[in-house]
């Protein structure tokens, strides 16, 4: 049993460190909306940030050897409740990636990616070898595969490719042989053709304005162009908070969600994106000190998920903004608005700190 009193156990400089990055972002929500039609988004940022600060305080309090014994029953709802969205899921933008509860309406796929990290994390923790074997490998992959092909046929790429590094960091810490990496590494690019024929056309079409947005400039290749265009305007100094010619007038797409990151370069310049990256490594090299003094196997799976996945959605959203990715719908966590995402990285949180709070517990 947690003793109460240890509240001082907590992760402090981790807490400070997403505090900070909530900060940034609320007040770039504010700065790209309050002089167009969704204004008062940071005020709802705020209140989901508020949200999800209660949720990680309970979830750090449950022993989290009890949430890895409810992996199973939590994967066959998180598996039921992608199979729902496919059927009774609210269609925006031309996908079903959303089910309203209790008057909001939430993206379940990020809840299931908290699910498959516990899932995974148990899995993984279970293997009682130093190298992990083909069939365990099978397993873990189907494990993942299940819900990824759900999340695929929503569509939702971009979530969808999230449980990839989830997969990949667990089985590489689980022992994953390099001949089997070498053997998936081949039959991924074997695949590629295939993959790109099973692509909806909007999706065909961010890769191709990836390459070369230049020759669809106000198409296909407006949001690559607008979002670089507004990182290079900021220079080193920015242009000042509320400032940004791109962002205030509507040129930066999604500006205060997606491409938040962008919002902000013009903004505050390099020196504010060396800010906000810098406070990311910083998270992330707390979340890996945490994952080496947890107290066993499973606490370090749980960690290392985590980090992945919040890694994952950092380089990703970067490099998109900057154009060395296609666009696929990635926030950056705590930064851009999104209630879903929002509360996944807090939730995400609260197993981090309960794997913290009993690194000494028997």
């Amino acid at each position: 049993m947690l003793d109460e009193n240890k509240t001082r156990d907590y992760d402090w400089w981790l807490l400070t460190l997403i505090v900070a990055i909530c900060t940034i972002g609320v007040l770039e929500i504010y700065s790209a909306t309050h002089a167009s039609g969704p204004a008062g988004l940071h005020m709802k940022q705020l209140r989901w940030i508020g949200l999800g600060a209660v949720m990680m305080l309970l979830v750090s309090r449950i022993d989290y050897h009890l949430i890895l014994d409810q992996a199973p029953a939590l994967y066959v709802f998180g598996v039921s409740a992608l199979a729902a969205v496919l059927f009774f899921g609210e269609r925006r933008f031309g996908a079903k990636r959303w089910l309203s509860f209790l008057g909001q309406i939430l993206q379940v796929s990020e809840l299931v990616k908290l699910i498959i990290i516990i899932v995974l994390a148990r899995f993984f923790a279970e293997v009682r070898s130093d190298q992990l074997s083909l069939g365990d490998l099978i397993k873990a992959g189907a494990l993942a595969g299940v819900p990824l092909g759900l999340i695929l046929l929503q569509p939702d790429l971009g979530t969808a490719l999230v449980l990839m590094p989830l997969l990949v960091v667990g089985a590489f810490l689980a022992g994953l042989q390099w001949k089997h990496a070498a053997a998936i590494a081949l039959i991924g690019i074997l695949m590629l053709p295939v993959g790109w024929h099973v692509l909806k056309p909007y999706q065909k079409d961010r890769i191709t304005a990836f390459l070369s947005p230049e020759d669809d400039p106000k198409g296909s290749g407006y949001q690559l162009l607008q979002s670089k265009i507004a990182v290079g305007s900021g220079g080193f100094n920015g242009k000042g908070f509320g400032n940004g010619s791109q962002n205030q007038l509507g040129f930066v797409p999604v500006r205060y969600s997606d491409f938040i990151l962008a919002a902000w370069a013009e903004e505050q310049g390099f020196r504010g994106v060396v800010l906000a990256l810098g406070l990311y490594l910083a998270l992330l090299l707390r979340l890996v000190q945490n994952a080496q003094r947890a107290k066993d196997r499973a606490g370090m799976f749980l960690v290392m998920g985590v980090a992945a996945a919040l890694g994952f959605h950092v380089l990703v959203n970067v490099a998109m903004v900057i154009g060395y990715m296609p666009v696929t719908g990635i926030p950056l966590p705590l930064m851009s608005y999104g209630g879903s995402a929002t509360l996944f990285v807090f939730l995400a949180m609260g197993l981090v700190m309960n794997v913290r709070l009993r690194r000494f517990v028997n």
